[in-house]
């Protein structure tokens, strides 16, 4: 897989023209115009670059697995470094929009390099977008044209300043964009939460979870075809607990019949479950359930 350290061979390789500044590149179609189109297909790539782009589709259709998805309205989409890119020529398509793409160290020495590591939607997939209102759209929009005509004039000694401030702002808006598609999502959020359970039942049903142990939230996610992220931020919102707290009690549920089977010991029990360690088993039933594994097999012989 080819990786490309300098955000100038990501964007030669991409087919894009050379930016302004060695570290940022700013693309916004105005007017009549369209996006410069990237190449038509590629292999899997990465970058240690971030890239936040406004996708609005004007010709042609963006396929995601078996699906397509309608970026008419404008659409935000997030890559982080180091993530595997991969597309084919599905990605044909006219597009409005802008296009800003900045290498990791434009933000070193910054409070937002640490912060952008706390936006969870730099993890999800293409089809995991966020979906903007025309209101939200101008207001996204109104702060990249601060950007860019910084990035397109006379760069200064304040320049960058200012357009990491408008960088901290767009991401600001766009997470409290993303609260407000999830509140508004919610047939889709309980969904995603059936999706969870029923993926888990099919685990436990089948055996894996005494031949291979407990799963890991990126082989559910996997199997839902979403995100690990996005399904532990769906659900966060949706229920108030993430992924793995909802995996937890299904598994202490599991255990609870289990331990009525008087000829297991508390160890065999928790390896059937998948757990490597008996002790984190007693110490994950206690604080889910209340009491130890131990105390709630005498209580339930005692009733």
């Amino acid at each position: 897989m080819k990786h490309y350290k300098t955000l100038a061979a990501f964007l030669d390789y991409m087919q894009l023209p050379r930016p302004e500044h060695p570290m940022l590149s700013v693309m916004v179609a105005k007017d009549n115009d369209y996006l410069p189109c990237p190449r038509e297909s590629s292999p899997p790539i990465s970058t240690d670059c971030y890239s936040i782009s406004l996708k609005k589709i004007m010709h042609g259709e963006l396929n995601y697995g078996r699906t397509k998805y309608d970026f008419t309205n404008g659409a935000l989409i997030f890559i982080a470094p180091r993530q595997v890119l991969q597309w084919d020529s599905s990605f044909i398509f006219d597009q409005k929009g802008f296009s800003i793409n900045f290498h990791e160290d434009f933000l070193k020495g910054t409070d937002l390099a640490q912060k952008i590591k706390k936006y969870s939607f730099f993890s999800y997939a293409a089809n995991e977008a966020l979906h903007l209102s025309p209101k939200e759209e101008k207001q996204i929009e109104s702060i990249v044209e601060n950007i860019e005509s910084e990035y397109q004039n006379n760069q200064d000694a304040f320049s960058k300043d200012i357009i990491i401030s408008q960088l901290d702002t767009l991401l600001k808006y766009a997470n409290r964009f993303y609260e407000r598609q999830f509140l508004n999502r919610k047939e889709l959020s309980h969904s995603l939460l059936e999706q969870f359970n029923q993926e888990l039942n099919r685990y436990f049903e089948s055996g894996q979870l005494q031949e291979k142990g407990i799963p890991s939230i990126e082989q559910l996610a996997e199997k839902m075809l979403v995100s690990q992220r996005y399904l532990s931020d769906t659900l966060k919102k949706e229920t108030g607990k993430t992924t793995t707290e909802h995996l937890q009690l299904r598994l202490i549920d599991e255990a609870k019949n289990v331990l009525l089977q008087p000829n297991k010991s508390i160890s065999e029990v928790a390896y059937e479950l998948g757990f490597e360690y008996p002790p984190y088993f007693s110490r994950l039933f206690k604080k889910k359930a209340g009491i130890s594994p131990t105390e709630y097999r005498a209580l339930y012989k005692m009733n």
